[in-house]
């Protein structure tokens, strides 16, 4: 036999001998270094932030960023721009890491991992996060930044539907939120105290000087804004990005 039919035969073997039809959407995980915080470096972590004002009257909302393998953070801070490792409003408070395993990373069209395939792609399928969070900032970097329609939760869920995070791609800025307040994790007690402190006195002084009214207008205020982000995103999709 010669030697260019056997190199050719050994080569089919090794092609066969490798399992390439029943993993091939998914790519290869390496492991991801160790959050810490004196860095800011947040391996696939979503962060939050404080506003200013606007956390004082409603704590519950806040900056929010996504953060690359390596640990830095992106986030959408103004219009056409999204900065890379300059959290805007301060130092990351809260944040929770997300398990790339809960992604889809399809190698091609046809090897989505995901069960809403067409829509995935439709989106914007993405080979591995940090290409999703590239694309994200692609795409970010062309809009004008809108606290009601076009803000740094958008931007988030906009990468967490490139991956099709948890197997959805319907993420918006209210389960982004919701995601972040319900399971994220303090960085410390500091970070507690300079969050929230803020809002207490702000209620304190309000309390003392207009009295229960002013809880009455704190509450009314908290209701428009979340009756806001739930009105568009359940009734017009299109206006909020």
């Amino acid at each position: 036999m010669s030697p260019k039919v056997l190199s050719s035969m050994e080569l089919e073997a090794d092609f066969e001998g490798e399992d390439v039809s029943s993993n091939d959407g998914l790519q290869e995980l390496w492991p991801l270094g160790e959050i810490d915080p004196k860095r800011a470096r947040f391996p696939c972590c979503i962060v939050w932030t404080p506003l200013p004002v606007v956390s004082w009257l409603a704590p519950y909302i806040g900056h929010v960023g996504i953060c690359q393998e390596n640990g830095a953070v992106l986030d959408f801070a103004g219009s056409n721009l999204v900065s890379m490792d300059n959290f805007a409003y301060g130092s990351v408070a809260r944040y929770l890491q997300l398990d790339r395993k809960k992604c889809c990373f399809p190698a091609n069209l046809a090897a989505h991992v995901c069960e809403r395939s067409y829509n995935h792609s439709e989106v914007g399928a993405a080979i591995s996060w940090d290409d999703a969070l590239q694309s994200g900032m692609r795409r970010f970097q062309h809009k004008f930044y809108n606290l009601f329609t076009c803000n740094c939760h958008s931007f988030v869920a906009d990468c967490l539907n490139r991956v099709a995070y948890n197997g959805s791609v319907e993420w918006n800025v209210l389960n982004v939120a919701a995601l972040v307040w319900f399971h994220g994790r303090w960085v410390d007690k500091m970070s507690v105290f300079r969050s929230l402190l803020p809002f207490l006195t702000v209620t304190c002084i309000g309390i003392l000087m207009a009295g229960w009214p002013f809880l009455v207008g704190m509450a009314a205020f908290s209701a428009l804004l979340i009756g806001w982000f739930i009105f568009t995103v359940c009734c017009f999709k299109g206006l909020v990005c």
